[in-house]
């Protein structure tokens, strides 16, 4: 899975956002990755592949400052103890060098690095830089917007400000992608399954924001667009689906995202086989609202 956006959020430090499922792999290939050998697109020019519409060039640095990084970059990411020292190496050296021009590698790894490990307010934080150095870095609004919208807390004094913050950056995305130009070395089929692996997170987050709003009409097709872009399988997005489908009388389309949701591995399979049954026996029992 690394491989599917890995050019897409930054240079070296290209992650893979886990398809932005709730559940956080521990297999090292479905990490984010500072790794250069597992880089293949990173360029020796300093050129930044990116979904973003500016790519300012690199400035001179110091060669202390490379090593520094060269020392994070080789750190094994096998296990999740291992993992995690990266992480809190990658931290380190931002906080030796504030002003490095590696902050735009090291920003993405963070903050996909700390989607992945559960630690979402560390993340968003990260993410948050890096859309300062970088506004246009659509695939960190995407990553925000899904994950701003699925640890959502109604209870937190600022809850309704990460609702509006996390459809904000879910739309921006979503009307600056398609303007994007395919850099060079990239291939039209990595350039276009990259984008729509963005624009699904995206659609994502926006489906998940009108779903925590009741708006669940609105959600339907935010979440279809979503699975609709991206074909792996997000247990996460089948279930909100099949909830949203539930609360507006379409038994029958809920029992179906139920059910693709019970088919995946992972914590909401049971879950969702349960909600399928109890949804066939409402599509039997009650009157469907039509589409």
């Amino acid at each position: 899975m690394m491989n599917r956006i890995n050019w897409m959020i930054g240079t070296a430090a290209a992650v893979l956002l886990l398809g932005a499922t709730f559940s956080f792999a521990q297999d090292s290939q479905d990490r984010p990755t500072l790794n250069k050998d597992k880089q293949p697109q990173q360029q020796n020019s300093g050129t930044t592949l990116t979904l973003d519409s500016t790519n300012p060039g690199a400035a001179p640095v110091a060669s202390e400052e490379d090593t520094a990084l060269k020392a994070v970059t080789s750190m094994q990411e096998g296990s999740p103890a291992a993992f995690q020292a990266k992480l809190t190496a990658a931290e380190d050296f931002l906080k030796k060098y504030p002003g490095s021009r590696y902050r735009a590698i090291v920003y993405p790894f963070l903050t996909i690095g700390y989607v992945q490990v559960g630690q979402s307010e560390k993340a968003l934080a990260f993410g948050d830089k890096e859309l300062e150095l970088n506004p246009n870095d659509v695939a960190t609004m995407a990553i925000m917007s899904q994950t701003m919208s699925r640890v959502y807390n109604a209870g937190a004094p600022d809850a309704a400000k990460r609702l509006e913050k996390a459809e904000a950056l879910g739309k921006h995305a979503v009307e600056v992608i398609p303007t994007i130009a395919k850099p060079e070395g990239v291939t039209d089929e990595a350039f276009a399954n990259s984008k729509n692996q963005t624009l699904a997170m995206a659609h994502s987050g926006i489906g998940l924001v009108d779903w925590r709003r009741g708006k669940f009409a609105d959600a339907i097709p935010e979440l279809e667009q979503s699975i609709k872009l991206d074909p792996v399988t997000d247990p996460v997005n089948w279930f909100i689906l099949g909830i949203v489908n539930q609360n507006v009388s379409h038994f029958d389309d809920a029992a179906n995202a139920f059910t693709k949701c019970s088919m995946i591995p992972g914590q909401l399979a049971d879950t969702c086989k349960g909600r399928a049954e109890a949804a066939k026996k409402l599509a039997a029992t009650k009157l469907s609202t039509p589409k």
